[in-house]
């Protein structure tokens, strides 16, 4: 395992810090600035703001240069995710287009798709949105309902996606869609379906969280339409596009997650330390001080961990299921490290604050924890995944 970065990533690095010392205010690092915006003002501001990182070239890091990226290194990567977590830069208004569609295009899209879909991307001209989950489809994603009927040179979409990110920002989202018959297989007849959201027959609801945001949205198909150019990936391949997309977000490095707990657990810990109880800091409970030690130490092995994954990947390795492994620690980590906090402040980890005032991000951030081991594939799964897949043990 190689624990140091290049001398070609530490320049990258240097530039990065330069440009961000450059460009972005002091202001805007601080949760004070976002507490009194709407959403749709907070939305607006992290979109232009990312599109001049893009114009400057900060942009789609590993991405090919012959798609608009940077053509850097799984360190340069890595290296930005930390740089832009340490400056507490706004995070990407386009998550899901940036780390899943944008590559999967490059595998498999059309040389027309790749000339419209990529650029408009990386320079946050479209907002993408991901149609996976449905009521009754989550974890079991194959037991998916919505369907296609193809008429002409289209098809008729009618059916409902739920815990959509972005559902009330998006332009466009990837939704998988039953095309055709199962066949005796429920993974067959799925499509893979790039349509528009702003078209007559498609209704986005905000979900409210119990953060108070609302990240997330219900989206509705109600005769909606796309065009049969607008499939990704040929028809009926769906479920083989799905896992290639999926791929590329639990094949990485998670050092930008690493700095960002990191950071969260000093934090924790200052408010340990000006948490009273019975006219003593928090800090003093040597049960909690265990707690928060052993916190301590499983961020260490995430970063480690990360380090692991970065060599594998810096000399060209497929990860395969080996990358559940890595889902599965940085979403338990950082769980964990909010279970910590809530120990420390009591019930008052059950109410939201606003950002910026008090301890309401780390409340905000611990809230958005319970979440994480279970979207992108629950903790239940990954576990089933490694154990089958990577440790081969019988079913």
């Amino acid at each position: 395992m190689d624990l140091s970065y290049s001398e070609q990533d530490e320049e990258f690095r240097r530039e990065l810090r330069s440009w961000l010392d450059a460009n972005l205010p002091t202001e805007m690092r601080s949760t004070a600035f976002w507490a009194d915006k709407s959403d749709d003002e907070q939305f607006a501001i992290r979109r232009e703001w990312e599109a001049s990182k893009a114009t400057a070239g900060f942009a789609g890091i590993s991405w090919p240069t012959e798609y608009g990226g940077r053509g850097g290194t799984p360190g340069m990567k890595a290296i930005y995710d930390q740089e832009m977590a340490l400056a507490n830069a706004p995070a990407t208004v386009n998550p899901l287009g940036l780390a899943f569609l944008a590559p999967t295009v490059m595998h498999l899209g059309t040389e027309e798709q790749k000339k419209t879909i990529i650029p408009e991307l990386l320079h946050n001209k479209t907002i993408w949105c991901q149609g996976f989950s449905e009521p009754g489809a989550g974890s079991d994603l194959a037991a998916l309902q919505m369907k296609g009927e193809k008429q002409g040179e289209e098809y008729i979409l009618n059916g409902q996606k739920i815990w959509t990110t972005n559902a009330m920002h998006g332009d466009k989202i990837f939704t998988m869609v039953r095309t055709g018959p199962s066949e005796g297989s429920r993974h067959a007849g799925i499509s893979m379906l790039l349509v528009d959201m702003k078209q007559p027959g498609v209704e986005a609801r905000p979900l409210k969280q119990m953060s108070g945001a609302s990240e997330f949205g219900e989206v509705f198909f109600t005769d909606a339409t796309c065009p049969v150019t607008e499939v990704l990936g040929g028809e009926g391949n769906g479920w083989q596009v799905a896992m290639l997309l999926l791929s590329f977000e639990r094949g990485s490095s998670a050092m930008g997650q690493y700095t960002e707990f990191r950071k969260m657990w000093d934090e924790v810990a200052r408010a340990a330390q000006s948490t009273d109880r019975d006219g003593v800091p928090a800090a003093t409970d040597p049960v909690l001080r265990q707690k928060m030690a052993e916190q301590l130490v499983e961020l260490e092995c995430l970063k480690y961990h990360s380090w692991h994954i970065l060599t594998q990947t810096s000399k060209g390795k497929d990860l395969g299921f080996e990358a559940s492994m890595t889902k599965l620690q940085w979403s338990e980590t950082f769980r964990n490290l909010s279970d910590v906090y809530s120990d420390v402040v009591g019930p008052a980890f059950q109410v939201a604050g606003r950002p910026g005032v008090s301890r309401g991000e780390l409340t905000t951030m611990a809230l958005w924890s319970r979440s994480c081991t279970i979207w992108g594939g629950s903790s239940q799964v990954q576990r089933t995944i490694v154990a089958e897949r990577v440790l081969g043990l019988p079913r």
